[in-house]
């Protein structure tokens, strides 16, 4: 593991993460899950908004 950084958070954002916090885990651990889960949402959306797009805005792979 890389040095220990500090991330400032409010006492309120701190006891939200400890409710989340799973017993065992570390709040690195944690963290990580958090940001897997967003960028897996991130993902989603963009594969949602190629399946909405007009498919007259799409380039056809033959053509690329």
């Amino acid at each position: 593991m890389s040095a220990d950084k500090r991330i400032p958070v409010t006492a309120e954002t701190h006891s939200e993460l400890h409710e989340l916090k799973e017993p065992g885990q570390t709040y690195d651990d944690l963290l990580q899950e958090m940001a897997q889960q967003r960028r897996r949402q991130e993902l989603e959306q963009r594969f949602q908004d190629l399946e909405d797009a007009d498919t007259s805005e799409l380039t056809a792979l033959d053509d690329v």
